[in-house]
């Protein structure tokens, strides 16, 4: 993870307002771009040194890069990276409960608890519940199933760090999920986000691999992570 965010960082366009395109590193292919409402855009890609199913994403603000991350075809989420901390987190070797793509999309329900590992942080341990509501959306000619999710964070001595619960959607096609909108809460303090997507960009597409957010910037938004 730390050698891919180092070659991310080195391919960021400086300005980040620059026009241009942002880079991969070599070896890796993006297949869609998301521009999505709380002024971020996400380039989701593969690569050819990864292991079959892995797929990655990296996001960026109008501050530039914010995260960077790695799923399995599970949708576990393997590594995480937030710029904004500096703190990266892997998951364990043997979840509890694992996430499972599969058990969603034949069951329409899936249960997780797993642990991430941080040498920054320490362990963390999440504990949730995706389901399909049956509904769909389609976004810029991109259909998609709608999923309510609720999700806590506990630390090493089992107290709850935040919790959040609300709607996502997913794509059967991509295996992948998308952010929607939801409630966070962190001790006696909620907030309401809606992270959405709004524009599907795909390759040869005006705006593929756009370093820019597009919608929702230089706006005053909540901007709580559990980084």
């Amino acid at each position: 993870m730390r050698s891919l965010v180092s070659a991310i960082l080195c391919t960021l366009p400086l300005p980040l307002m620059a026009q241009g395109s942002f880079s991969l590193p070599a070896g890796c292919e993006a297949y869609v771009t998301v521009q999505s409402k709380p002024c971020t855009v996400s380039h989701h890609f593969t690569c050819t040194d990864d292991p079959a199913g892995l797929q990655r994403r990296v996001d960026l603000n109008e501050d530039g890069l914010s995260y960077v991350g790695a799923i399995d075809a599970e949708t576990q989420w393997i590594e995480s990276f937030y710029a904004s901390s500096g703190h990266s987190e892997m998951l364990e070797p043997a979840p509890t409960d694992r996430a499972s793509f599969t058990e969603l999309t034949e069951t329409g329900a899936d249960t997780y608890d797993f642990l991430t590992l941080s040498d920054q942080l320490g362990p963390t341990r999440y504990v949730g519940a995706d389901s399909l509501t049956g509904r769909t959306a389609t976004i810029d000619g991109v259909r998609l199933e709608e999923t309510r999710y609720s999700i806590r964070a506990l630390s090493q001595d089992g107290s709850e760090l935040w919790a959040a619960e609300g709607f996502e959607y997913i794509s059967r096609d991509w295996r992948l999920f998308l952010s929607g909108v939801g409630t966070t809460t962190v001790g006696e303090d909620s907030f309401e986000s809606d992270d959405s997507p709004v524009e599907f960009i795909f390759p040869g597409e005006p705006g593929f691999l756009s370093p820019n957010p597009k919608y929702g910037c230089g706006v005053t938004m909540s901007s709580w992570s559990p980084g």
